[in-house]
């Protein structure tokens, strides 16, 4: 194990030159370098990005440099993941050259969709992975801002992520993001990462959770990274399993936990309980189009935003102007770059990446917490999704299943909404119907889990381990009605939140509480 830790001990000696160009400037770059790139693919002849290009020099005048994003700006329009694969991902799909971007793709990473197809299908180039490569090496070489301990480097890194046996489809493979990745690994870290290939390739979690546990006790852990719930959830099992105490009883090395997915706040309360020692932790924003930004200093509780990875962003105010009461992105929504943003105000990321997306709504939010450092934090969705462990929720799928419920019951739902909560050291879904007939909310529980988990295939894999509870309460419609009274929201443009969040889910359970139903 001392190979590993000596490259990465020296790595992280070489003190970084601080880049001479402004993010601006960075993100102007990469945005030329994709366009030079793909300009003779299919979108890009669409698109004129040679014309662009020609006459738009980036660097050529510092007044100018606003002038090129604009004429890129005002050429593509914006895509939602709808749109995208409708006119342009789906020829990719079918494994035709030169789309979106140049040459075939031979990797997609499969998303939870919203359209009520159990997955998305996102391209991950071979740029693609030399940029999320390259950003991982940047957030190696930063770990000398965490004051880790030079042993800390010479114990090997566990990497619980989707399997790496990954599934052919035509002329490509098929797979978690995590998994493309991980069958990726540079020569050098695959010796030193766990579980291994065989328990890797492991398809079915609790066949998986379940060889990590026989196998714990035969290594030396210095990293663990992942999602939360399932980290938590994998610990659990070997402090159970081998009778232990905490984790640092059979991995006393335990220095470091990287995650991203989701938030880590509501996990880290019973998270440190199963610890014998304190850790660092180190938050990364990798999503299946890209890797976007990550901690890079232990005293910050804001992520960096990767200027020069393969992406160009473009910054939409998250409100009513820019989007519908659905969250769908309004044509001719206000855009803003790097330069442009302001602190503090909810934006959705528009990306321009090397897998050939273009202008493309990811669907998250986030705030910028130090706008000159490009420091930011993830707030939320475009879309109300509820995701307290990554089952990633829609309410595109909480309508469906609701609707399937209905026609089998053959009751009558007008209105409905769901809050996440805590269950013990896990997690249940708290559903809320509104409905005057009668319904059995046993059986109409059990329906709805079982609709769920046929659209939504996060959701299946969590119910498994995470969330431990879906329950049913129904009540009349009017109550729904009445709290929006109490808010002051009535009228015909009102709609009752399809998921209550913080202050709304004890307001929610008082008001109930307080009325007679």
């Amino acid at each position: 194990m001392a190979l590993l830790g000596e490259i990465i001990l020296k790595g992280i000696k070489i003190k970084k030159t601080p880049s001479k160009k402004t993010p601006l400037q960075q993100q102007l770059k990469e945005l030329k370098k994709l366009m030079n790139k793909a300009k003779e693919s299919r979108f890009g002849k669409y698109y004129r990005f040679e014309q662009i290009l020609k006459h738009r020099r980036v660097f050529q005048k510092p007044r100018n440099t606003k002038e090129f994003y604009l004429a890129f700006k005002n050429e593509v329009p914006c895509f939602d993941y709808n749109k995208m694969y409708a006119d342009w991902w789906s020829l990719t799909h079918d494994d035709q050259r030169d789309i979106t971007w140049p040459g075939k793709v031979k990797y997609y990473a499969l998303s939870s969709g919203t359209s009520g197809a159990p997955s998305k299908y996102i391209p991950v180039t071979k740029d693609q992975l030399k940029a999320i490569k390259k950003t991982g090496v940047k957030q190696i070489l930063d770990l000398k801002n965490f004051d880790f301990k030079a042993s800390d480097f010479e114990k090997s890194i566990l990497m619980l992520g989707g399997s790496t046996q990954l599934v052919k489809s035509k002329k490509h493979l098929e797979g978690d993001l995590s998994g493309i990745t991980t069958s990726n690994l540079p020569f050098w870290m695959k010796s030193h990462y766990k579980p291994g290939n065989k328990i890797a390739k492991e398809q079915d979690w609790s066949v998986k959770l379940d060889r990590i546990v026989k196998e714990a006790h035969k290594w030396d852990i210095g990293y663990i990274a992942g999602v939360p719930a399932w980290i938590q959830i994998m610990m659990e099992k070997i402090i159970a399993h081998y009778e232990l105490k905490n984790i640092h009883d059979i991995w006393p090395n335990l220095a470091g936990f990287c995650h991203g997915g989701v938030a880590f706040e509501p996990y880290k309360k019973s998270f440190e309980k199963l610890l014998g020692k304190p850790i660092k932790y180190i938050e990364t924003y990798l999503a299946s189009e890209g890797f976007f930004a990550y901690q890079e200093n232990q005293n910050s509780d804001s992520m960096k935003l990767v200027l020069n990875g393969g992406v160009f962003y473009e910054f939409v105010p998250f409100n009513s102007q820019n989007f519908d009461e659905d969250g769908n992105l309004k044509e001719n929504a206000q855009t803003y770059i790097i330069d442009e943003v302001k602190e503090n105000i909810d934006y959705a990321m528009l990306i321009s990446t090397c897998a050939g997306a273009w202008r493309y709504l990811l669907g998250d939010t986030i705030k910028f917490t130090h706008a000159k450092k490009c420091e930011i934090k993830i707030t939320g969705r475009t879309k109300h999704f509820l995701s307290l462990c990554g089952e990633h929720l829609s309410v595109e799928n909480m309508n469906t299943a609701i609707n399937i419920v209905v026609a089998e019951m053959n009751v009558c739902v007008k209105e409905f909404t769901v809050l996440g909560v805590s269950q013990d050291s896990l997690f249940a879904h708290e559903w809320y119907i509104g409905s005057n007939d009668k319904i059995d909310k046993k059986i109409f529980a059990k329906k709805l889990d079982a609709a769920l988990k046929t659209l939504n295939d996060d959701y299946k894999t969590e119910r498994l381990h995470a969330i431990k509870k879906i329950s049913v309460e129904v009540l009349p419609e009017a109550i729904f009605y009445a709290w929006l009274a109490s808010k002051g929201k009535m009228g015909g443009q009102i709609k009752f939140p399809r998921v209550l969040k913080n202050g709304q889910v004890q307001d929610w359970k008082q008001f109930i509480g307080l009325v007679n139903v």
